[in-house]
């Protein structure tokens, strides 16, 4: 099915122009630390004086709060920043079930829009230097008819920022999803290793052999933590490897 909206991405920024630059921060699949990587990216270039945003345009589960629906990614990533902007902007869709957004969408009777999210995305574009956007699950994750993902990150248009789950099938799940945003044209800026499961054997086999086969460069490698902080990976965070 056909996604009616306007197909047209937002123009990428010229090297060092202070306006539309930043990353989508995309995953092997849920839970393997996009949240994290996404904070640990925005304290890096705060820390270099740049202006630094974050935004997560749609999540699942989320608990009644004093303003409305309160998620824990989007806390963390407006931790992270530097910039004060509209929660709206941040994260334009907060859905209370943590369930598959589009079923969410659904279930709450709400479409969700792209023209809503890159609007968002340029209000915040006009306060920052900087801005990180979080993808929601892995890479191709349905947000309504015809809708996923992979054309959110194709209307934005940034460079893209693997983060990959080390544990039994990575291996399979980061070349699949390496080809998928290369398959889209969007430029595969970078890759995170990040060790979620400690007994994972032959880690550093793997590691290597994703190194060789993935067609951008490793800007860190993540050890297992019970209470991983963002603060302290953003001094490890090669980002002079990121355009």
């Amino acid at each position: 099915m056909l996604n009616h909206e306007s197909q047209h991405p937002i123009a990428p920024s010229r090297r060092g122009e202070p306006t539309n630059h930043g990353f989508f921060v995309t995953g092997t699949d849920t839970g393997v630390g996009k949240t994290l990587v996404a904070c640990a990216l925005l304290r890096a270039y705060a820390g270099r004086g740049l202006r630094a945003v974050g935004m997560k345009p749609v999540t699942c589960g989320a608990e009644p709060g004093g303003s409305g629906l309160v998620n824990d990614d989007v806390e963390r990533l407006i931790a992270a920043g530097n910039v004060s902007a509209p929660r709206e902007h941040v994260n334009p869709y907060c859905f209370a079930p943590p369930i598959a957004p589009h079923i969410a969408a659904r279930q709450a009777g709400v479409t969700i829009s792209f023209d809503r999210i890159v609007g968002s995305f340029r209000a915040l574009a006009a306060r920052a230097q900087v801005v990180v956007v979080e993808g929601v699950g892995g890479f191709c994750v349905p947000l309504g008819s015809g809708l996923d993902t992979v054309q959110l990150a194709a209307r934005l248009a940034l460079p893209v920022v693997l983060v990959v789950g080390m544990r039994l099938g990575c291996l399979n799940h980061a070349l699949l999803t390496a080809d998928a945003i290369t398959a889209r044209g969007l430029q595969l800026a970078g890759w995170v290793a990040n060790h979620i499961d400690p007994g994972m054997i032959a880690a550093d086999d793997n590691v290597r052999a994703l190194e060789a086969l993935i067609a951008a460069p490793l800007i860190a490698r993540i050890a297992h933590a019970v209470s991983p902080d963002p603060a302290a990976l953003a001094g490890i965070l090669e980002t002079g490897n990121l355009p």
